[in-house]
């Protein structure tokens, strides 16, 4: 295939979603500078408003089960319709809302006339251990099968197929569950517009396909920059990016920036959640001053008088997988430096890094409750981070519970995705990182500690 054509499907087809946005959780301890009205009105925007076209109609998605393989399908046929929602919702990585008992997906938003419309928190609302928690990494998340399985029920019930399952055809939106290929979804709509974001005609471009890890978003608050090299400074303009469909013209943003304020609002109110299992507070403790000794620099200190340094630590010396970092060009960080985005020409122009040279470390408050790790997701404990050289290669999620020895994903290792799953829901759940832009190498500071200091740290980690 023609990389131009991959480019054209991307801007013409308009695949980036609102989940996107680059970064908000559940609000333990709200900042008391954050108007909590303005934070209200954030999440009701977020679930409530479409600022996209639809993605498909409750019938479809209630026809879902049809196309299943067996024998899930012939499960379906004998549930009740309740059950079935159930299913798909378990199938596709979907939760409803906490505190609400419309039964509504939070990852979408459901309009009266039953029109499902992605919202940013199908990457961005998750779990954290069988909790649904709005801001936490969606790590079930099976976009692509979910698109696949949409158009063939499209298919089925003699609809036309929509701009997402025509662009999957092209473009891959997420080749394993629980990650997306997100940046390119910004780049190719970038792609399309102008400075001010007006529609133009371009020269279709190359991007490089690769799956990232949705970053947690009760790191908001802190951070005064977004995305993993941290290129971009933090600001209401720069979460509005990834609306850039066609449909949307260059009045749809000034139009909709208060609205955009609250939602930045909304992330700035969330905190991590607090572990609730047992901590050995002596070690713990122990834990704190190793840390403190080694990790500090780079993720901060934490409690009343914590600070966080916001690092960005050069590619070779973290020497994790490189694809994310250099898919990003100079070029379209220049032009999103230029863009409105990010005030460009106004009093209030924000700093954009346009050659930045590797990743920053984030914040750990909540790190335990935020598997998988790193960037692109490859890793599915803290102790396998704390043990570079003894991270598995393919593994797989087998329960949404949390692996209260490793702290983590409870996962099987296997030696390669066995040939005989057939089912993609299935299959996509395993994580093979020797494949492209998916390696788990890097970070291997840990090896200066002793499996003492480890454990210690271990503990640590679970106060944050």
């Amino acid at each position: 295939m023609k990389p131009s054509f991959i480019a054209v499907v991307i801007v013409a087809l308009g695949i980036g979603q609102a989940c996107l946005f680059p970064a908000g959780v559940t609000a333990v301890e709200p900042d008391a500078a954050v108007d909590s009205g303005a934070a209200a009105r954030g999440y009701r925007f977020l679930t409530e408003t479409a600022v996209l076209p639809s993605d498909f109609h409750q019938s479809t998605f209630d026809a879902l089960w049809t196309v299943w393989p067996e024998p899930l399908r012939g499960e379906a046929e004998k549930a009740s319709p309740q059950r079935r929602r159930e299913m798909a919702f378990e199938r596709y990585g979907l939760t409803t809302r906490p505190g609400d008992d419309s039964g509504k997906p939070l990852q979408y938003v459901v309009d009266s006339k039953g029109a499902w419309t992605m919202n940013c928190f199908s990457c961005h609302g998750g779990t954290v251990y069988g909790d649904v928690t709005p801001g936490a990494p969606n790590n079930r998340f099976a976009l692509q099968t979910l698109t696949e399985e949409i158009g063939k029920a499209k298919l089925e019930l003699g609809l036309l197929p929509g701009r997402m399952e025509l662009g999957a055809m092209f473009v891959p939106l997420g080749t394993t569950n629980g990650t997306t290929n997100a940046v390119v979804f910004g780049m190719g709509l970038m792609n399309g517009r102008d400075e001010k974001l007006n529609l133009v005609l371009r020269t279709p471009k190359f991007f490089t396909h690769h799956d990232m890890d949705a970053p947690p978003w009760w790191h908001f608050h802190k951070r005064p920059n977004i995305y993993i090299d941290g290129f971009a400074a933090k600001g209401h303009r720069g979460l509005m990016q990834f609306t850039l469909v066609p449909e949307n013209g260059p009045d749809f943003y000034p139009r909709h920036e208060a609205d955009f304020k609250d939602v930045y609002a909304y992330l700035s109110s969330l905190r991590a959640p607090v572990f609730d299992g047992v901590i050995d507070s002596k070690l713990a403790e122990q834990g704190r001053a190793v840390f403190q000794a080694n990790c500090a620099e780079c993720h901060g200190t934490y409690g009343a008088e914590g600070d966080y340094p916001n690092r960005r630590v050069p590619i070779g010396e973290i020497g994790t997988d490189p694809v994310r970092l250099n898919a990003l060009t100079v070029e379209g960080r220049k032009k999103y430096a230029r863009s409105w985005f990010a005030h460009a020409g106004e009093a209030d122009q924000q700093q954009t890094v346009v050659d930045p040279d590797g990743y920053v470390a984030p914040p750990l408050d909540g790190v335990w409750a935020s598997a998988p790790y790193f960037h692109n997701g490859s890793v599915p404990t803290l102790w396998d981070v704390l043990h570079p050289q003894q991270r598995p290669t393919v593994w797989r999620p087998t329960s949404t519970d949390m692996d209260a020895e490793k702290i983590g994903l409870t996962v099987e290792v296997v030696p390669r995705i066995p040939d005989g799953v057939t089912d993609m829901a299935v299959r996509r759940s395993y994580f093979d990182t020797r494949k492209f832009g998916k390696s788990n190498f890097g970070h291997d500071f840990p090896d200066l500690l002793s499996e003492t200091e480890k454990r210690q740290v271990l503990e640590y980690l679970k106060t944050l």
